[in-house]
């Protein structure tokens, strides 16, 4: 069922000296930016206060999920000069809070571990004083993939569930629920001084009880942070929205969220997982 899109959830066209920056330094270094590969409504934004997501080991993800638009591949090799290439961006960005992200990949057999640990290294040799948060697949359960990430010490470990368990087979049927979990829960078990962080997507048929059982289970893995956001279609070719909620609903959805036991939840409807991430992040610190 095909809907048109609400007022509130149209984003205009940004274009100054900052985003111009922000696209021109992804172009000469050759990185890519999640902000673009899943057609994010909020890129522009974020560049224009020189800022940008980062997406790490290639562009090419190894699932086929059916809510996002990064494409969908035989992946290259990483390239062993990315995480200095982003360091150094983060650099030129002047950036304080620095989001890391990556694409699925289950063809190597750590998952890209090591080089997701290799990039937040690199980081912290310019600066140590960057905070880094990282947006990781959930490595297949490879628990030893997920200390070699934790062990660089990133100050934020986000992984995202994305939806309620009931639609997982629908939504994201190479993912498992429990699995998705099972990261966060393991992380905040080995490094529990790291802020663990989830994200999740509305309207895509979910019920309330369904998602207040979400933020329980969140809640008994010890998740710090929840970010959720309305689902936008981004090809006739993804999934259909089920319904766009209107803001009310996800201010009192964040409400409810807070009141489960959650420390920290952004809701909105353009709200996305790395989306004002550092205010977050300073609020769960203060």
């Amino acid at each position: 069922m095909n809907q048109r899109l609400p007022e509130y959830l149209r984003r205009g066209i940004i274009d100054t000296d900052a985003t111009r920056k922000v696209r021109r330094l992804l172009k000469e270094s050759g990185l890519t930016t999640v902000c673009d590969a899943a057609r994010c409504p909020n890129r522009n934004e974020c560049y224009s206060c020189n800022s940008a997501t980062f997406m790490i080991l290639g562009d090419r993800c190894t699932r086929n999920c059916r809510f996002c638009s990064v494409t969908t591949d035989k992946p290259l090799p990483p390239n062993p000069q990315e995480p200095e290439l982003v360091a150094n961006a983060i650099k030129e960005l002047g950036l304080k809070y620095a989001v890391i992200t990556m694409v699925s990949r289950d063809d190597l057999p750590d998952g890209g571990a090591e080089h997701i640990s290799k990039t937040i290294r690199e980081i912290k040799k310019i600066n140590p004083q960057i905070k880094t948060e990282v947006l990781i697949s959930d490595m297949q359960g490879n628990k030893e993939a997920l200390k070699t990430v934790l062990e660089a010490s990133p100050d934020v470990l986000n992984h995202n569930v994305e939806t309620v368990k009931a639609l997982y087979k629908t939504v994201r049927s190479q993912a498992d629920y429990i699995r998705s979990l099972g990261v966060l829960k393991f992380s905040k078990e080995y490094a529990p001084h790291i802020i663990t962080k989830t994200g999740i997507m509305l309207g895509l048929g979910e019920t309330e009880p369904e998602i207040l059982e979400l933020f329980d289970d969140l809640v008994s893995v010890k998740c710090d942070i929840l970010t959720a956001g309305q689902y936008i279609q981004p090809t006739k070719q993804h999934i259909e929205v089920n319904r766009y909620l209107p803001p009310d609903e996800f201010e009192s959805l964040q409400k409810k969220a807070l009141e489960s036991g959650l420390k920290q939840a952004v809701f909105a409807p353009l709200a996305r997982s790395s989306y004002k991430a550092s205010e977050a992040f300073s609020k769960i610190k203060c």
